[in-house]
């Protein structure tokens, strides 16, 4: 399935550890759509305990730490009580057609035929790539006349029902030698300060002095009642 994710947001080492467990030990959870043969969309999600000494509130390390929570609950044997979008991602050739939308549904109704009330979701602001310079609080709060989000896939989560509820600032981390920053993006890496990269919501931080880049990206929560 072609997909417009940039090379880098693959990166993270949360996800390089544990996307593969998701479909082997959390299958129930992965949501896939086809078109005849060929796989046009898919969404991944995870049950989590939310609700236990240590969390309660939904984590400024968003995606990142759900995954952890996740898993960690899956091994010590922690009863989940809300399940956690993790992605939802459309075949480039058939963007434009609903299929985000309806991937959300059936990832709630995934959730709630398993007893689930609630859904959330870190989500990533499919335009805040067209301004990384802009503060991820003032973009999430941004609306239309019609009171709805101006970025698209917050507005499809809202429309669906969903409510915006905070930012996630540190939702995944991408570090790097500068080599590796170079091949991701084509670009030099050489200046210290902010790089601005495309695909990324935020600037990298570059540290040529030191031989690492950083990516620090934001997401907002969005919570579902799934009923």
């Amino acid at each position: 399935m072609k997909d417009s994710w940039p090379a880098f947001s693959v990166e993270d080492p949360v996800g390089w550890l544990l996307y593969g467990r998701m479909v082997t030990e959390l299958p129930e959870y992965v949501l896939v759509a086809t078109d005849g043969e060929r796989v046009v969309a898919r969404g991944f999600s995870v049950p989590f305990a939310l609700d236990r000494p240590g969390r309660g509130a939904l984590p400024d390390r968003g995606w990142d730490q759900v995954l952890l929570w996740a898993f960690s609950d899956l091994r010590h044997g922690t009863a989940p009580d809300t399940v956690s979008a993790i992605e939802i991602t459309v075949d480039l050739r058939r963007q434009g057609e609903g299929l985000s939308g309806r991937m959300l549904a059936a990832m709630r109704a995934n959730a709630a035929a398993r007893g689930f009330a609630e859904l959330v979701a870190p989500v990533r602001p499919s335009r805040k790539q067209d301004e990384p310079l802009a503060d991820i609080h003032e973009y999430a709060a941004r609306t239309r006349p019609d009171g709805l989000p101006v970025d698209p896939w917050l507005r499809v989560h809202v429309r669906a029902g969903g409510r915006v509820e905070k930012v996630a600032p540190a939702s995944m981390t991408v570090s790097a030698g500068l080599e590796q920053w170079r091949e991701w993006t084509g670009l030099p890496f050489d200046t210290a300060g902010p790089v601005t990269v495309p695909g990324a919501l935020v600037p990298v931080r570059c540290e040529p002095g030191q031989g690492y880049a950083v990516y620090v990206e934001p997401n907002v929560w969005v919570r579902h009642r799934t009923g």
